[in-house]
């Protein structure tokens, strides 16, 4: 079963201070979590996880009644968990995020 993967414009805004390198790494773990989504760590919820990139990691949300990913933000060790908090608080937001970008697709 294939998933779509999208992205939060903050997201993107962050990935393009990344080197070419770095962004080809991101678009090979894309076409991971096209095909299996939770390829990735798990983070305190079965939806909730993350993919490194070296010391950088990926944070993202799967949803398997959309069947669908949404990769949300970037960052690094030190801001881990404040980054988790944050996705966490607004689970709600993610959803609604997605579901208007899968109707306008």
């Amino acid at each position: 079963m294939t998933y779509s993967v999208y992205t939060t414009e903050s997201f993107e805004r962050e990935i393009a201070k990344f080197s070419q390198s770095e962004k080809n790494k991101i678009r090979k773990i894309f076409l991971q979590l096209k095909e299996n989504p939770f390829v990735g760590d798990q983070l305190q919820y079965k939806h909730l996880r993350e993919k490194r990139v070296r010391e950088k990691r990926i944070y993202y949300l799967v949803y398997k009644d959309l069947k669908a990913v949404l990769v949300i933000a970037v960052g690094g060790k030190k801001s881990q968990q404040a980054t988790i908090n944050h996705i966490i608080r607004n689970f709600d937001e993610y959803k609604w995020y997605l579901e208007k970008l899968l109707e306008k697709s």
